[in-house]
């Protein structure tokens, strides 16, 4: 995961452009709001009138922000639920915080706290990528805080060949500022387009992504050093972190695609599933890493299912696989 080459700078440019300048849907109101001496930003949508599913929270992935799973999710989950989107910490237009939000824990506290304020007791916390390894610390750390876990192409495990290069260029201390500010921005602009095509094969990005989520916000140089700084930090994180999954008590559902170039299904996925008792894995055939967009009605399938619904979880991953069946094949 996030190493070499074409594949690690494709995730870099789309995983970092991925999202940036304007709205999704009708106007929400971002408020930022203070949780220990810095401030979260988030958009709160309550349920219309008697929510018939818990309180949903959404915590996005690498170089990403708030308006990301928002794009995806807010039109399938509107009125159903108090929705949650939540910029982690120097990301999109929340504060970095201390030294303690530069790992998945760290931010996981950041996110409780939030909630909090935000009068929310207990959620169904959904993640991507990135955004699995702070949901995995959120439930080790709050776990009377969670009604249910739907990961979604997790990155929660040690993988073999470290990072790319330009994660320690970002973070090298005298460099770093200098790379963040002068190298990133144009060529992020550049690759943009090819990166986010990138990390959605072999599947199809959709259409106006790129502008309703955000994805340029992730190439100012302060958010682009976070970025940074979280990745590099990832790996020894879940060296140790991941020797505690086993507590995890939360029901809980994986979905993942089995062509994810990103992050590997096996690595992580599969050995959340082993590791936490009687969670559920879903691999679906032909999907990238954008499972939370191309399996999107799979995963509000499984929310609703952690809410209570019945749901054939089995049925709609058989639908959405015919349908991205001749994905990348020409």
């Amino acid at each position: 995961m996030f190493q070499s080459s074409a594949r690690a700078m494709a995730w870099l440019c789309i995983v970092l452009p991925l999202f940036a300048s304007a709205p999704a849907k009708a106007a929400v109101k971002e408020e930022r709001i203070d949780v220990g001496g810095y401030k979260l930003n988030s958009v709160f949508i309550p349920a219309s009138g008697k929510p018939s599913l818990p309180p949903i929270v959404f915590i996005h992935g690498a170089s990403a922000n708030l308006y990301d799973p928002m794009f995806s999710f807010r039109e399938k989950l509107e009125g159903k639920a108090d929705l949650l989107f939540v910029d982690r910490p120097g990301h999109g237009h929340s504060d970095r915080g201390g030294p303690q939000n530069a790992f998945p824990d760290g931010q996981a506290d950041a996110i409780a706290a939030l909630m909090k304020k935000r009068g929310i007791g207990r959620a169904i916390i959904v993640s991507h990528s990135f955004g699995g390894a702070v949901a995995a610390a959120f439930a080790l750390d709050h776990p009377d805080m969670i009604a249910g876990l739907v990961f979604l192409s997790p990155a929660v495990y040690p993988w073999p060949g470290g990072i790319a290069w330009y994660y320690d260029a970002a973070t090298a201390p005298v460099t770093g500022p200098l790379f963040s500010a002068l190298v990133v921005p144009p060529i992020g602009l550049a690759m943009v387009s090819g990166a986010t095509n990138s990390v959605f094969a072999p599947n199809k990005r959709p259409p106006g992504y790129i502008s309703k989520a955000r994805t340029l916000l992730a190439l100012r140089p302060a958010e682009f050093y976070s970025n940074a700084t979280d990745i590099a930090n990832l790996l020894e994180w879940t060296k140790k972190a991941s020797l505690r999954y086993r507590r995890i008590k939360a029901p809980t559902i994986i979905i993942t695609g089995d062509t994810d170039s990103v992050v590997s299904p096996t690595i992580h996925s599969a050995h959340l599933a082993k590791d936490i008792k009687g969670a559920r894995l879903i691999v679906v055939h032909n999907l990238g890493h954008k499972s939370d967009y191309v399996a999107r009605d799979l995963a509000v399938a499984a929310i609703e299912t952690l809410g209570g619904k019945r749901r054939d979880l089995r049925k709609i991953a058989l639908a959405i696989e015919a349908r991205i069946a001749a994905d990348g094949k020409k």
